[in-house]
């Protein structure tokens, strides 16, 4: 009977931990950003990654696909339609990722498949991010979602890297 009052505890205190966003895959911390554009209400969630003193640009290479984020495929979920530089991408939840086209120019890129998966056919939107190189170096990624104007403002922090993207509510 003790046995099974143990393994109780047990069960609900991890499935607290877990609801509290204390419980971290792998070590690395659970992150969320949201934004409310018009009516439309906008949220990504992410596993922070860090780099432990290693080098960003050795991690990636010229073409790579990268799922911004540690453990899991971080994701987009949009209770209204977004405009990502004119193309329309329905409400629904979607894996964000970028993708490091060459030094100083890197695109965001919303897909109906994560990375694991990922196929050209996958890709709903590409568009143009803003780079900014030698910033104040943060070692575990951050991703931050703001209402600028009314446009949505993606803003990913690593390494000294800050990369920037803006798409809007759909019409």
């Amino acid at each position: 009977m003790k046995t099974k009052q143990i393994f109780m505890a047990m069960a609900t205190s991890l499935v607290l931990a877990g609801a509290s966003g204390i419980l971290l895959a792998h070590g690395n911390e659970v992150g969320s950003a949201k934004a409310t554009l018009g009516a439309t209400k906008v949220s990504i969630d992410f596993h922070r990654p860090t780099l432990k003193g290693r080098d960003l640009m050795k991690l990636i290479h010229p073409g790579d696909l990268w799922r911004l984020g540690a453990d899991i495929p971080t994701t987009l979920e949009t209770d209204g339609d977004l405009d990502f530089g004119g193309t329309r991408v329905p409400k629904g939840k979607y894996f964000l990722m970028a993708r490091f086209v060459e030094p100083g120019k890197w695109t965001l890129v919303v897909s109906s498949k994560s990375r694991q998966t990922y196929e050209p056919s996958a890709k709903l939107a590409e568009i143009p991010m803003n780079v900014e190189e030698g910033q104040a170096p943060v070692d575990a990624m951050d991703i931050q979602l703001t209402n600028v104007a009314g446009r949505g403002n993606l803003e990913i922090a690593w390494g000294t890297f800050k990369l920037t993207a803006s798409f809007a509510s759909a019409k």
